[in-house]
């Protein structure tokens, strides 16, 4: 087979075979199709899309080019489940839902993801926790699955190589928001994880990848669909992002977040708690642990209360090398900035809308996220006690806290922060947190 004409037959719209995507999988991880031919196959595939059997076969290739996970060797005695995001602000759900579903007798071996333009990372935030280990090797990563029951960590060189050779010419290319190849990177992973089911949560809103709720439904029904016929079952729910989610954005700030949310300190954000709940409960009854998703979210709900979550989250973090007293003395291991300062609301009303992106870009500013993927973050800075969206405030009173390095730092996010909250006189009518669901 020649590259360019494989090339060619998809620009000009043809469906290629099985046999023409896994000779095209296989010269992305070798190296025998060159930069200027994966870069024009992505390009072909932005304005050409793939059909459900396409994206199938893109995917197994892409998995099939490293090391694909198996544990039935272990002998677990629960479900092997996994839940992913399709990135939002102030997004730490999977930091707490993992010790909850383990908790429920499922075994949660999650890879998560660094944080890149205005979403915030999975492991960024499991990074500010002093000590803790987010590329173990494999053997450590399994072996704290089956003796913990979960383990939260980033991707390894092992898992689907072929896609970070496609995404790093995707994001110089202009080819990210390709609908297909962001289905294929997604699952490729995640079929490599050998799971046994895979709850999606395709956030929708200002702060998602998926600004609209139509994109958002094609996203979440191509996962599905895709996900399902390569052999990994899997739902997706399509969750609100048109404003943070929970109090906190940042790193250290959500980790003390998440701490105070299991531990049961102080009033959990409702939102942050229903999409939770929403997805524990999908987890657990995946995983055949309940009859259906509203006897899975009982188990859930049950696990919280008693400290059985907090204690799973305690030994993950002891496990991946982070301190053993962590829950007890989280300040402690967490790094503090040295300037917090308010950011002043500038009239009175009610907070009307929030567009979560340019928040997001605020704790990017401040030092939290980075622009490229190879910039330092500051685990310290960011954001607390945002307000929600649908309260009342008086002029002069806190939209949110700001953690920054420095008042020059501060001053600038604060600036983005009040364009960023809309006050006025009415109260905004309420958006649901749980938008949709799709089934397999």
């Amino acid at each position: 087979m020649l590259p360019q004409e494989i090339i060619r037959k998809k620009r000009d719209g043809h469906e290629l075979s099985a046999e023409e995507i896994a000779f095209v999988t296989r010269g992305i991880h070798d190296g025998s199709l060159s930069e200027g031919q994966v870069a024009a196959f992505a390009m072909a595939v932005f304005f050409r899309g793939m059909t459900t059997a396409e994206r199938v076969a893109f995917t197994l290739g892409l998995t099939r080019s490293g090391t694909t996970l198996e544990w039935k060797s272990l002998a677990l005695p629960g479900p092997v489940i996994d839940k992913h995001s399709s990135g939002g602000v102030g997004d730490k759900v999977s930091l707490m839902l993992a010790p909850i579903v383990a908790a429920c007798g499922a075994f949660v071996p999650m890879i998560s993801g660094r944080g890149l333009g205005h979403t915030g990372g999975t492991l960024d935030k499991l990074s500010a926790i002093s000590g803790y280990e987010t590329q173990p090797d494999l053997a450590t990563f399994r072996k704290v699955v089956r003796e913990v029951g979960c383990a939260v960590i980033g991707q390894t060189d092992d898992l689907a190589p072929a896609d970070r050779r496609l995404y790093a010419t995707r994001d110089v290319t202009a080819t990210v928001e390709s609908i297909p190849l962001i289905v294929s990177s997604i699952l490729s992973k995640k079929v490599a994880e050998g799971l046994d089911g895979l709850v999606m949560d395709v956030k929708c809103g200002s702060g998602a990848f998926c600004d609209t709720e139509e994109m958002a439904r094609d996203l979440a029904k191509s996962l599905v669909a895709v996900a399902n016929q390569a052999g990994l079952p899997t739902l997706a729910l399509i969750t609100d992002m048109d404003r943070v989610l929970g109090r906190n954005v940042g790193n250290a700030v959500e980790v003390v977040e998440t701490v105070e949310y299991l531990k049961g300190e102080g009033t959990r954000d409702p939102r942050l708690h229903e999409v939770t709940m929403a997805l524990a409960g999908e987890m657990v009854a995946l995983g055949g642990l309940a009859p259906d998703a509203v006897a899975g979210r009982t188990q859930a709900e049950a696990v919280l209360a008693d400290g059985r979550a907090a204690e799973m989250f305690a030994r993950m973090v002891a496990a991946l090398g982070g301190p053993d007293d962590f829950l007890e003395r989280t300040p402690r291991y967490l790094a503090h900035a040295p300037v917090i300062r308010p950011c002043a609301a500038e009239r009175s009303g009610h907070v009307a809308s929030m567009d979560a992106r340019q928040v997001g870009i605020a704790v990017v500013a401040l030092g939290g996220g980075r622009s490229h993927a190879d910039d330092a973050i500051d685990p310290s800075v960011g954001l607390t006690d945002v307000i929600d969206v649908g309260a009342s405030i008086r002029a002069g009173s806190p939209l949110c806290i700001v953690h920054a390095a420095s008042d020059a730092d501060a001053d600038q996010a604060i600036g983005i922060l009040q364009r960023a909250i809309r006050i006025e006189d009415a109260a905004p009518a309420e958006r649901p947190t749980i938008i949709d669901r799709v089934g397999q």
